[in-house]
């Protein structure tokens, strides 16, 4: 019988391709960062406090970018780099799921409906959701809200907690958050609503703007992964546990939040 030794070549050129083929977002990486001395973030550009780029020098600066330095030097050493993408809350999962950043940390909430697609580190930052309105406005809480209209992002949670506690209050759903605030500021809306974090930023920028209603959920931001990236969510979560044992997250913490009117930073340090 003829051998046929030209299955051997097929089936090499086959697993071949089927290594090439696998995508970014499921290659290590952990790996892959260690090889490279960096880690990619996805970071917002439009939260103050947060992420927001700097207009002087088109740098984004904020807690969420300092944290994404620090744990990068953790993981990788002091001389790790720390790359950033501009991301929004819409884009945030697709930059993740595609492999265009390593990890997503951009105010985003552990919920459980995110987690069924990707994963999320331990909570590094917990807010809660508030409103943001005219000091002059007459709405103190979420009881104030039936038949106002509401600002939200889209792709954030927020607007379906709205949906929840002001049934009858109408909600328009923008794209970003200086969209959100033209709006307030035009009138198309009463309240803007999402994390108080995100909203003190916002207030600072804006004095004739106060947030209210405290907090009427809870918020986890999480460090957020592809699925099957075990070894690199954990060495996230040591590292920001490092950060809280050797006073680093407390100096961010005041640094960002410290000199804030009406934040209370005190109640998120971590110890």
């Amino acid at each position: 019988m003829k051998k046929k030794f030209w299955l051997f070549p097929l089936l090499a050129c086959i697993l071949m391709l089927t290594g090439c083929g696998k995508s970014l977002s499921d290659q290590s990486v952990l790996n892959n960062a260690k090889q490279a001395n960096t880690i990619v973030w996805g970071v917002k550009g439009d939260v103050k406090l947060f992420g927001l780029i700097d207009v002087k020098d088109g740098q984004q600066k904020g807690f969420d970018v300092d944290m994404a330095k620090h744990i990068t030097k953790h993981i990788l050493g002091p001389q790790g780099k720390a790359e950033f993408v501009t991301t929004t809350s819409q884009s945030r999962i697709p930059l993740l799921k595609n492999g265009n950043v390593d990890a997503v940390i951009a105010t985003m909430s552990i919920t459980p409906e995110r987690k069924k697609i990707i994963s999320f580190s331990k909570s590094y930052f917990d807010a809660g959701q508030s409103l943001l309105v005219p000091k002059d406005s007459s709405i103190k809480s979420t009881k104030d809200l039936n038949g106002k209209t509401v600002i939200g992002v889209v792709g954030a949670n927020s607007v379906d907690n709205i949906k929840k506690v002001a049934p009858r209050a109408k909600v328009i759903e923008l794209q970003d958050y200086a969209q959100a605030m033209n709006a307030l500021k035009s009138h198309q809306g009463d309240a803007l609503t999402t994390d108080n974090g995100i909203l003190f930023g916002l207030a600072v920028q804006n004095p004739g703007y106060e947030v209210r209603g405290g907090t009427f959920t809870v918020e986890p931001y999480g460090v957020a992964v592809n699925k099957g990236q075990t070894s690199f969510t954990e060495a996230v979560d040591k590292a920001v546990l490092e950060m809280q044992h050797n006073g680093e997250y407390n100096r961010l913490i005041k640094k960002w939040f410290g000199d804030v009117p009406g934040f209370k930073y005190k109640e998120l340090y971590r110890r």
